[in-house]
């Protein structure tokens, strides 16, 4: 996970899934940078990024859309993504967002039609 996710996002990652430290403490963002250095893991380096892969953030900001969309895309099998484990930030390959049947999918808007009725009679009175 250090080489794709911020310490901050690992720490929280953890604590979803319930894995207290050696100590039975909850994880911060410093306890995991002092883990990978005493067990020399290579930090995240948001600079040096790797763009065959995002953030589910990233994605919804490329696509236009909100994180729920990208959910939604991703529970109904339209959007491939990995995650290292359970309840760990999902990964999505940026070509994934290129499918037709994505692209598709957010431009569609699946709300309910609001048509201006000119022969709709009114719930109130106009009195």
């Amino acid at each position: 996970m250090a080489g794709k996710w911020s310490d901050e996002h690992i720490a929280a990652s953890l604590n979803r899934m319930g894995l207290p430290t050696g100590q039975g403490k909850t994880w911060t963002e410093h306890r995991v940078s002092s883990t990978r250095k005493v067990h020399d893991i290579r930090a995240y380096r948001s600079a040096h990024k790797d763009s065959d892969w995002l953030t589910m953030s990233e994605a919804a900001a490329t696509l236009g859309v909100n994180n729920h969309r990208i959910r939604r895309l991703i529970k109904d099998g339209l959007l491939p993504a990995e995650q290292v484990v359970p309840r760990a930030p999902y990964q999505i390959r940026a070509s994934d967002l290129l499918d037709p049947k994505v692209t598709d999918a957010v431009g569609r808007t699946d709300r309910p039609c609001h048509a201006d009725g000119e022969k709709q009679i009114s719930m109130f009175s106009s009195t």
